[in-house]
């Protein structure tokens, strides 16, 4: 491959015509499209919006007509159309001011979920206070299904336009063109991190590496993208590859006067800037950018699971179990008979496990096993298709009985687990609950799994469950002990559905 210098231009405030030719690099076309993307590429966030707000009046429409159909309380008819005609525009009004339709939020962060919610919260309060103060005859009951059926059908209709995105974003379209800017190294690894995640929607088209001059004798790709010098040929290469996002990594050495400049060259380019913080496993919530001595400083906030916040998490564990346990009583009668039928022993498994604070408890399944499956895992244990190397988990179990392994399959088994909840030793989601053998192999990081209940699921039995490293397990159970909310739980409960439907990782 030929030197890039012979390519290297001036950067000049205006844009260089896309079309502009960069000799010597294999897999670009006259526009610098790296890998043969496709041509016209797509600015997604105004698509993406456009379609946020038709299927956000859609929803409003339903919402109004079903507020004129059902019988619910005895508000006049004339009002309840009155509240069916407004109710579009004051809805995406609401979205609005709730920040439901800022672009750095649309398509990728929890926080537009978060701005769903906090609109549906604010329209219905607004429509009480506004019955009140102008004595209108609207029913409780008239309020309660607007708010349901707009928080419902709203997070239904964000999330369908969410996995219509990532579809699109797994084959290459709806991607904002990126360039990277760091030392070679941190470079490298945004660029492998950035290709993984296609989700995140930015496809690096190019790398500006910090002390690299133009005539520099470097190596024209890093990672299968061009390679150009920092801070000398930015501005072209920005130009160039028709950027839209500049991404700055975490081991930068630009000066703050050198990051503000880039900023104002790019404002006038209309491209966004990213800095990476080089914090991992924290979530947006918990950061916060605050102005200390004029100098702007990343907060990180204390991980809280306390106080209210525990205890409405416990209130919904006991309500969620109890109404779980009631309608799932047919299918509780159906596999206890199955296990009876099937193979000689109890019906329940009770096994020792490990759960808040380190208070050891009794944890109950339904038995999938043969009667003396314990006694025979010694022999077991070095089996080379465990799961990995703290968790011991077989793909072809011999202990498992017939019924235990369609119990397994669909995770059935673990049902009798809610009444653990409603004991208060499990929770509806949490870390993975383990065995005392575990925790004695635990070093001071894993420790930290058992600040919270165990869960009856999770973010390790949703993510691959028992084709998981215990590193990555761990990990996973730490990144929810430090960031828990509402919303990443309501998130777990809708992949939980789709992991036992598929059996991904059961066994």
């Amino acid at each position: 491959m030929t030197d890039l210098a012979g390519a290297r231009v001036a950067s000049t405030k205006q844009r260089e015509p896309v079309g502009a030719s960069l000799p010597g690099l294999t897999g670009f076309d006259g526009a610098g499209v790296r890998d043969g993307a496709a041509e016209g590429a797509v600015r997604w966030p105004g698509g993406y919006l456009r379609r946020a707000l038709l299927v956000d009046v859609a929803t409003a429409i339903v919402v109004g007509v079903l507020a004129v159909v059902l019988p619910v309380g005895d508000a006049p008819v004339a009002l309840r159309v009155a509240v069916a005609i407004a109710l579009p525009v004051v809805w995406v009004a609401t979205l609005f001011v709730c920040r439901g339709y800022e672009r750095r939020y649309l398509g990728t962060t929890t926080e537009e979920y978060r701005a769903v919610a906090r609109s549906a919260l604010v329209l219905v309060a607004a429509l009480v206070l506004g019955s009140w103060i102008l004595h209108l005859e609207i029913s409780r009951g008239l309020v309660l299904v607007v708010f349901a059926a707009l928080l419902v059908g709203g997070l239904v209709a964000r999330n369908a336009l969410r996995r219509s995105l990532q579809r699109r974003r797994s084959a290459g379209l709806d991607m904002q063109r990126t360039v990277v800017v760091g030392s070679a190294a941190s470079v490298a690894g945004m660029i492998r991190q950035l290709d993984k995640a296609s989700g995140a929607g930015m496809k690096v088209v190019g790398a500006c590496v910090s002390g690299i001059d133009s005539g520099g004798d470097f190596a024209t790709e890093l990672e299968g993208v061009p390679v150009f010098g920092y801070p000398a040929e930015a501005m072209y290469a920005i130009d160039l590859l028709d950027a839209e996002v500049v991404a700055v990594s975490n081991d930068h050495d630009l000066t703050g006067r050198e990051l503000r400049r880039l900023a104002w060259s790019l404002e006038e380019r209309a491209v966004e800037l990213i800095v990476a913080t080089g914090l991992f496993d924290v979530a947006g919530p918990r950061l916060s950018i605050r102005p200390v001595a004029g100098m702007p400083m990343l907060h990180v906030e204390r991980p809280v699971m306390a106080g209210v916040r525990r205890a409405a998490k416990r209130v919904v564990d006991w309500l969620g179990a109890l109404v779980i346990v009631v309608l799932a009583l047919p299918l509780f009668v159906a596999v206890a008979v199955a296990i009876r039928l099937d193979s000689k022993g109890p019906i329940l498994f009770r096994q020792e496990r490990v759960g808040a604070r380190g208070v050891t408890f009794p944890m109950f399944k339904f038995r999938s096993m043969v009667v003396d499956a314990e006694a025979r895992l010694a022999e077991l244990t070095a089996t080379a298709d465990a799961g990995n190397d703290v968790l011991f988990k077989m793909k072809r179990d011999p202990r498992i009985t017939r019924v235990g392994g369609f119990l397994r399959r669909f995770s059935i088994d673990e049902l009798p687990q809610l009444l653990n909840v409603l004991r208060g030793e499990m929770s509806l989601i949490g870390p993975r609950p383990p065995l005392p053998r575990e925790v004695a192999t635990y070093e001071s990081d894993a420790v930290r799994r058992l600040h919270v209940r165990p869960g009856l699921t999770g973010l390790w039995q949703v993510s691959g469950r028992s084709n998981l490293s215990w590193d990555e397990s761990l990990r996973l159970d730490l990144w929810y002990v430090d960031n828990w909310s509402v919303v990443l739980d309501l998130q777990i409960i809708a992949r939980t559905v789709r992991a036992v439907v598929r059996g991904t990782g059961a066994y």
